[in-house]
């Protein structure tokens, strides 16, 4: 990362904001480009890190144009522009689709003009077998950076993908509501289904997991880290063990569990000692020259192996889960 330009799409989140940190404590950037639509958090951003190495671009990932504009002399892309709301998504399907799956196709098509060195884009548990749209968005959009090493040609710029699952204290997140009931002594906690189960990770170990992908990335995998599962009840006494739990049931297109890694990916999934990684399955000239024996040695990650059994990467199935007191450092 030191004397490189990275840009972030919709960099004001809570991804680009942890990212930006990470950046700069522990790298020296030549620029880092913030690409957000919304003028008010890059001016709270700005005043935040109020550093020389930032800068600010309006602008949203379906306008093709003003991306090529953003990515002039880019080294580094981190796509995390997205709408994640599961509920906004089901009532607002064209939107998302135009954000999520048009908008990962333009920052394809503009990295590509800008022949940019790497870039990884942000997935989602929810793209592993989907049952919303915004699970489906994201496997599409997954699918389009997989695709992408096949059309970089002459152009020297890879793609690959991170999917992780919820990120605990991020915007939208279950925790904000329950904090909520919490702080306004409501005495109970909505909770969709007691048996719902769901992984988590912090947002700094998201940021350093997607960080050090960059050294790693080959082309045309998708990174999955080894993160512990939570159960909804747990996360609830976390905040309060008195306050009574009422069943709302299960929001439209919400899952049970979550899966990151589904029993088809069988066969194709390398195991480290910290993630798996998922190789590129299409059958094109670009996967034809990639020898899989190189996904067993990335670089700084000592040896993998490549998993034949029937395997399944679920929340209510992952060997570690974390308690009421674990949760509660979480909050």
């Amino acid at each position: 990362m030191n004397n490189k330009t990275i840009i972030i799409t919709g960099g004001t989140g809570s991804f680009g904001n942890e990212f930006t940190n990470l950046l700069l404590k522990k790298y020296k950037p030549k620029k880092i480009i913030i690409y957000s639509r919304d003028e008010f958090k890059q001016h709270n951003m700005q005043k935040k890190f109020n550093h020389p190495s930032l800068r600010f671009f309006i602008g949203d990932v379906r306008d093709l144009s003003r991306l090529e504009f953003a990515m002039r002399n880019a080294d580094f892309v981190v796509h995390a522009a997205a709408l994640k709301q599961v509920p906004t998504a089901e009532y607002n399907p064209l939107e998302c689709i135009k954000t999520n799956i048009d908008g990962a196709a333009n920052v394809i098509t503009a990295s590509l003009k800008a022949n940019v060195e790497k870039v990884i884009a942000l997935s989602t548990d929810k793209a592993a077998s989907p049952i919303n749209l915004y699970g489906a968005t994201k496997l599409c959009s997954d699918k389009l950076f997989i695709a992408a090493n096949n059309y970089s040609g002459g152009h020297k710029s890879k793609f690959s993908v991170v999917r992780y699952g919820n990120v605990a204290g991020s915007r939208g997140s279950v925790n904000e509501i329950f904090l909520k009931h919490v702080e306004e002594n409501k005495g109970y906690f909505p909770i969709t289904d007691n048996k719902m189960t769901r992984f988590w990770i912090k947002l700094s170990e998201g940021v350093k997991f997607t960080a050090s992908c960059f050294d790693k990335m080959i082309g045309g995998e998708i990174f999955v880290p080894k993160i512990p599962s939570i159960k909804i009840t747990d996360l609830a006494k976390s905040f309060n063990k008195k306050f009574k739990h009422k069943l709302i049931g299960l929001r439209p297109g919400e899952k049970l569990h979550e899966v990151m890694i589904t029993k088809e990916d069988t066969g194709n999934v390398v195991e480290y000692k910290n993630f798996y990684v998922l190789l590129p399955v299409i059958n094109t000239t670009y996967t034809r020259n990639l020898n899989k024996k190189k996904f067993l040695k990335l670089k700084g990650a000592g040896k993998g192996k490549l998993l034949k059994h029937n395997f399944e990467y679920s929340s209510g199935t992952n060997k570690v889960f974390l308690t009421i007191d674990d949760l509660k450092s979480y909050n």
